[in-house]
């Protein structure tokens, strides 16, 4: 009889429970990498082998693999970590979720197919690009201040690392264009990579008034509009935004000139859409009856006015400008109202003050910001009277210097006091070769009487259409505050046609107000 010790079956035993413990630790370092980490199982994770292709996994945290799994490949090992960290955070995969769901609207919709080249302006962290690369567009890239590889690349909107017709998409998410301090580069930009029949998608928070939507229309004038939609926001901090869509015209149309193309202003007619009627109808009444105490009367009015940022959304304009057509002193207007009242939502507007009376010049020299005109506001290029009052009791000038009026060299006068010569400039042919329709234009006049020279000039030349909102002081021969029953003599024209005067602007979509 053979007799056995045993001990082979204890070495068997022990080899098997190595065996399954060592199973044990690859399935469990499995399900962390894959499960917990969301990445894919490769060498470098002790794995031997990986999930298959296109499989989803379960739960929060969660990525995609499949035809994003090229992003995850391509990212260096020293930065793998940190990017699978962003990558597999809820509140990024939310937005990605969020950016998915757009983009197969867009395909379903037939504004983006898949296997096109689309680009991502100024992302943030590459949601976007990572969504459109999920719904099957793998060349997919996106453009930022800040670099992300290896789905942003370095770039900014108003100047694209990219060559000409480059993209067959180009997206813009909620806040991108919103944020731009250069809406017209960035629009021309996109005009240039973008492929004719190409298509432009904008997500913005603004563009909610029709007033700031044809701003933004007016900057992609190599575009058409498809599409304009209240779609949900990407979170509670903007809960609803508008999605816009454009598509390039062809080079055939565009060689032909038949693409949108701003309103001419060579014609004395502007073109008076519903949106801007709807504007001047909201706006404060005009005075229709003279008043009795005018200083009084409009000084209160100033409570009732209605402006134009208050009403709609500027954000789409390429310049902010503000003129004052008789500025007087720096603080006169310029810093008492318009820099401290007028409401200008956070933008930063040129200011130009255009004022013939020497005596304020000076103080401009050192005012930031400024332009100053030294000269006076006319209707051709010539030489001027400066006419200028002497009123001792002037408080706010020096020896008396009150309010100043231009006539032309050749008229006679015989007016009693301070008489400069000076030069006139054509204003409304300065102000077309200054601003567009694409600024924002505020302008302030108070001219002494010339405005019933200046506003029909401005009519006549078309330069009227590029003012947004003008606050004019209309002088007419009032009732004096010395003598009762007594009218100026400084002024000859009335009130009924200072009315006129302000009733003409308004038809003409000038948001006017009567001015002190």
């Amino acid at each position: 009889m053979e007799i056995t010790t045993g001990k082979p079956s204890f070495l068997r035993n022990i080899l098997v429970r190595v065996l399954f413990f060592c199973v044990f630790i690859f399935l469990l370092r499995f399900v962390y990498v894959v499960i917990i980490r969301g990445g894919s199982c490769d060498a470098a994770d002790f794995c031997f082998f990986s999930s298959p292709e296109n499989f989803n996994f379960a739960g929060s945290g969660a990525v995609r693999i499949g035809a994003s799994s090229v992003v995850v490949d391509s990212v260096g090992s020293s930065s793998s970590t940190a990017l699978r960290d962003l990558w597999t955070s809820k509140e990024w995969r939310k937005s990605v979720d969020y950016h998915s769901a757009i983009f197969q609207d867009l395909i379903a919709q037939g504004y983006l197919s898949p296997g096109s080249k689309a680009l991502c302006i100024e992302t943030v962290s590459g949601q976007d690009v990572f969504a459109l690369k999920e719904v099957g567009l793998p060349d997919a890239i996106g453009i930022s201040k800040k670099k992300s590889p290896p789905l942003v690349v370095s770039g900014q909107a108003f100047r694209q690392p990219f060559k000409k017709n480059t993209f067959d998409f180009e997206f813009s998410g909620a806040g991108g264009l919103d944020r731009s301090v250069r809406p017209l580069e960035f629009a021309s930009e996109v005009c240039r990579t973008l492929k004719p029949e190409g298509f432009l998608v904008v997500h913005t928070a603004s563009a909610k008034d029709m007033y700031s939507f044809n701003s933004f229309l007016s900057l992609f004038n190599c575009c058409r509009l498809v599409r304009s939609r209240e779609i949900d926001g990407p979170d509670s901090s903007m809960p609803s935004i508008r999605e816009i869509v454009l598509k390039k015209e062809s080079e055939m149309i565009l060689s032909h000139g038949t693409a949108k193309k701003p309103h001419s202003t060579s014609v004395n007619m502007c073109s008076v859409p519903g949106y801007k009627q709807e504007l001047i109808r909201k706006a404060e009444p005009l005075i229709t009856e003279e008043p009795l105490k005018p200083w009084l009367t409009l000084k209160r009015n100033i409570k009732n006015v209605k402006y134009l940022p208050s009403m709609v959304d500027i954000s789409f304009k390429q310049r902010y400008v503000y003129v004052d057509v008789g500025a007087r002193s720096y603080g006169s207007s310029i810093a008492s109202w318009f820099r401290k009242q007028y409401p200008k939502q956070n933008k930063t507007f040129a200011i130009y003050a255009i004022e013939a009376d020497k005596t304020f010049h000076q103080e401009y020299q050192t005012k930031k910001g400024v332009t100053l005109l030294p000269y006076a506001a006319w209707v051709r290029n010539e030489s001027l009277f400066f006419e200028i009052n002497r009123d001792p009791g002037h408080k706010n000038v020096a020896g008396g210097r009150g309010m100043g009026r231009i006539r032309p060299v050749q008229s006679s006068t015989n007016f009693v006091g301070d008489i400069d010569k000076i030069r006139g400039f054509d204003f409304a042919h300065w102000l077309k070769n200054t601003v567009s329709e694409r600024d924002f234009v505020v302008m302030k006049m108070d001219v002494e009487g010339t405005e019933f020279d200046l506003i029909p000039r401005l009519f006549e030349t078309g330069a009227i259409c590029l003012i947004d909102e003008i606050f004019l002081e209309c002088h007419y021969n009032r009732w004096q505050k010395c003598c009762p029953g007594e009218r100026t003599s400084k002024y000859q024209n009335t009130y009924s046609q200072c009315l006129e005067l302000f009733t003409s602007l308004r038809a003409s979509g000038v948001l006017v107000h009567q001015w002190w």
